[in-house]
């Protein structure tokens, strides 16, 4: 009853894994930004944080194109 229990999560492990690969693949690598190292934490969190914005501000745009209707 053990090995079967053990199979089945070796089974389960493989899927996910198999899903994983593909999933970063149809992703494809996420490009490094072109901002250089900030010196300082300070800076750094501030840089990340406009970041950010810059990225919730595109998703969002993105999905008011989505949901306008078509005409």
């Amino acid at each position: 009853m053990r090995l079967i229990g053990l199979v089945s999560v070796l089974a389960a492990l493989a899927i996910v894994g198999i899903a994983v690969s593909r999933q970063l693949q149809a992703v494809g690598r996420v490009p490094a930004t072109a901002t250089p190292a900030a010196p300082n934490v300070r800076e750094a969190s501030q840089q990340l944080q406009e970041q950010v914005r810059r990225d919730v501000t595109k998703a969002l745009e993105q999905g008011a194109r989505r949901e306008e209707p078509a005409q």
